[in-house]
């Protein structure tokens, strides 16, 4: 009987094949920030199922239908009917609601009702300008909260942490849309430093740009100011009350300043990334409102013109957006606690 032969590049092939799969299993196995990640994203797809189904249920329950709304209180009967039947409204919600989640499956978010514009067009179209939004009022909330909850907690029951308190308080006892009007009152119409309403690409005009979206930006991130300073500032103040290695350092010399912001600050740093992180939820929420106040033409605009003439497939791929791009800050925000403190890892029960 004859050996089969094997040469030797098919003896190496093969063999650099099966280590190569070895080590990239090996690799997943032992990196347990990779499995956070993996796990997450694959909760997170029955999470974007269920956001976006129950979406579609509550429009299916508002009163009326889309052919009316987007006819309007003028159209006969019959253009009602027609249109109705050409948007396949006569289909029951199940159909309907699977039609547009095979095609999100395939690729494509579906058609607007109102113009047939592909959604994923109009979601390109706005998304930039929701995404400055938010980026500009996180900004704003990181350089007012990290200084000014700093101060407070440098000298407790001072001058500036009782004005503090007050104003934080302020800030979260107003509801965003009558924040929003009195910055216009004031900047806009009064003093004439802002716009009250209109949006200039980035593009074109810089300064422009960042006119347009202070106001917007300050009456969306002064709230969230006004509670992560309070957070902030409790937490440091309790990192320099009842710590060991506050003690340590103020033995070995330090002053009250450097071990606040080299230690206290750094152990607090978790508890802000997180809170930061769960509320970006909130954070696109509230945007809904404050681009309608100041007429930016964002997915919050998009997604109440969606809700009031019934434009399903827009009202859903915007919802699914939403709840895709907070699963990523949430897991961008739990990667990020190794980087703030190497002593976290993650093990098999993190996940």
């Amino acid at each position: 009987m004859s050996t089969p032969v094997v040469t030797p590049t098919e003896a190496a092939g093969g063999h650099a094949e099966g280590e190569g799969g070895l080590r990239w299993w090996a690799a997943f196995t032992s990196s347990p920030t990779l499995r956070l990640a993996v796990r997450r994203i694959l909760i997170a797809i029955p999470v974007m199922l269920g956001v976006t189904f129950l979406t579609s249920v509550l429009l299916n329950l508002l009163p009326g239908d889309a052919a009316s709304a987007l006819l309007g209180a003028n159209a006969t009967p019959q253009e009602i009917r027609q249109l109705y039947l050409k948007l396949h409204l006569n289909e029951s919600f199940f159909v309907r609601y699977w039609q547009w989640l095979d095609g999100v499956f395939h690729g494509h978010l579906g058609v607007s009702l109102q113009n047939t514009q592909p959604v994923a067009q109009i979601i390109g179209q706005h998304l930039p300008v929701t995404f400055e939004l938010i980026v500009y009022s996180t900004l704003v909330m990181v350089f007012v909260t990290i200084p000014i909850a700093m101060l407070c907690a440098r000298r407790p029951g001072g001058i500036v942490d009782r004005i503090t308190m007050i104003l934080s308080m302020g800030f979260l006892s107003i509801p965003q849309f009558v924040l929003g009007l009195l910055f216009v009152l004031v900047f806009a119409v009064v003093w004439k430093i802002f716009p009250a309403l209109g949006y200039t690409p980035i593009t074109q005009s810089l300064g422009a740009n960042l006119k347009d979206f202070t106001l917007p930006a300050l009456t969306i991130a002064l709230p969230f100011s006004g509670f992560y300073i309070r957070l902030l500032r409790g937490d440091l103040i309790e990192q320099m009350e009842s710590q060991d290695y506050v003690v340590t350092a103020r033995a070995k010399g330090f002053g009250s300043w450097y071990i606040l912001t080299r230690h206290a600050f750094r152990n607090s740093l978790i508890s802000f990334v997180t809170i930061v992180g769960l509320n970006v939820a909130q954070l696109f929420a509230y945007t809904v409102i404050v681009e309608e106040i100041f007429g930016l033409p964002g997915l919050g605009y998009q997604l109440l013109t969606g809700v009031s003439d019934r434009n399903t497939p827009l009202v859903q791929a915007i919802v699914l957006v939403f709840a895709g791009i907070v699963v990523i800050v949430n897991l961008f925000t739990d990667l990020t606690y190794g980087v703030i403190d190497p002593r976290v890892r993650y093990g098999r029960s993190a996940i």
